[in-house]
């Protein structure tokens, strides 16, 4: 998998669509790979093996630390869904275009512009734009700027060759078991790079704009230190609070828009600061550095047994702990077909507890009183 990335790449569009200086402030500041970022590493590089396996392709198995069943059964519930657009496009011409990892070049449309589409499916009449997102943070394909990009690019090198009137973009969540699928048409798509795209890109590039904080902040490398950030988040500061109960309407509504953003700003701030106190003797007036809590742990568990064991006095059934595999691990032995008819009727799913959402949540709005009808049928 290549592992370059532009500066204005797909996969951060989104923040420097909306901030337009970020990129050029991120480039200075170093990219540190997380946990999640590895694990999702792991699962485009086993998912392109599968595919090109199911094309006849040379490939070989990739090993990482995160091989587990339950990265092999995400992954293929991906598969399956990439192989059957894939099977899809055949019917519509004989030679469909399947690129898989493949770098894609929008750099007509934005400066030295590049990214890695996972899948693309270039076709007559349809081009398929496909993520695998292995995360478990919901993403929409509605409007996605960074699926919109690989389409450019897509179009840029092939769509000369076939006749495609749409592009359907295609966010794959295996984890949330959620496919979230947006389409437009081709001239939709090359007016809002000529509209939109362009214009905010050349600034971008160029490191210039305004800076705007929102929700595009959650992956910036600034956004620990960013001010504009920190601005916006101060503003609830300014409020004269009240005690919860004595605030209007109003006011609850106003607190509630800005809470969450505040509360993942203080967060950041936080983490920064901790880690320069560690990593660089970094001094913060009012605060020091402390040893953690400590937690008790077994050096080696086969030993403790055996020694307990040997005193006679009590038996495995009093030291050992057993229980069923998750239900997700089950399907995953079983087989989706299996499970369903083997466990049918022996497990449930029971509503959530209720919480409080934005307006824009893709979930309907939950009512009490069909919730207490449909548990008194149940």
């Amino acid at each position: 998998m290549p592992s370059t990335h532009a500066l204005l790449s797909a996969s951060s569009s989104h923040r420097w669509l909306n901030c337009t200086p970020s990129a050029r402030i991120e480039e200075a500041l170093e990219n540190r790979s997380s946990f999640y970022a590895n694990e999702g590493t792991a699962a485009h590089a086993l998912s392109e093996h599968k595919l090109r396996e199911f094309l006849k392709l040379p490939t070989q198995r990739p090993t990482s630390d995160f091989d587990s069943t339950e990265l092999n059964y995400y992954t293929d519930r991906y598969v399956e869904h990439v192989c059957e657009l894939i099977s899809e496009a055949y019917t519509r011409c004989n030679d469909p275009r399947v690129l898989i990892e493949q770098r894609l070049d929008y750099s007509h449309v934005v400066p030295q512009g590049f990214g890695t589409g996972d899948t693309v499916i270039v076709s007559d009449q349809i081009l398929d734009v496909l993520d695998l997102k292995y995360g478990m943070v919901r993403v929409s394909a509605e409007d996605n700027p960074q699926l919109k990009l690989y389409a450019l690019g897509a179009l840029d090198m092939y769509g000369f060759f076939y006749d495609v009137q749409t592009v359907r973009l295609t966010i794959c969540q295996p984890r949330l078991d959620s496919i979230s699928v947006f389409e437009l048409s081709v001239a939709e798509l090359t007016q809002w790079a000529e509209i939109e795209l362009k214009p905010k890109a050349d600034l971008a590039f160029r490191g210039e704009g305004e800076f705007a904080a929102g929700g595009h902040c959650r992956f910036c490398r600034a956004r620990a230190t960013c001010r504009a950030r920190a601005e916006k988040n101060l503003e609830l500061a300014k409020m004269d609070f009240k005690a919860p109960a004595m605030l209007s309407d109003e006011e609850i509504a106003e607190i509630l828009t800005k809470a969450e953003d505040l509360a993942a700003w203080a967060k950041d701030v936080w983490v920064y600061a901790e880690k320069e106190a560690i990593s660089h003797d970094k001094q913060w007036t009012g605060y020091k550095l402390v040893e953690g809590t400590r937690k008790r742990k077994y050096t080696n568990e086969g030993k403790i047994a055996e020694v307990v064991l040997a005193t006679g006095q009590y038996n495995e059934s009093q030291i050992y702990t057993k229980n069923l595999i998750s239900l997700t691990a089950m399907e995953q032995l079983l087989g989706k077909k299996t499970f369903a008819e083997v466990l049918d009727g022996l497990w449930e799913k029971p509503p959530g507890k209720p919480k409080l959402v934005p307006k824009s949540h893709k979930k309907p709005e939950w009512n009490r009183n069909q919730q207490a009808k449909k548990d008194f049928e149940d």
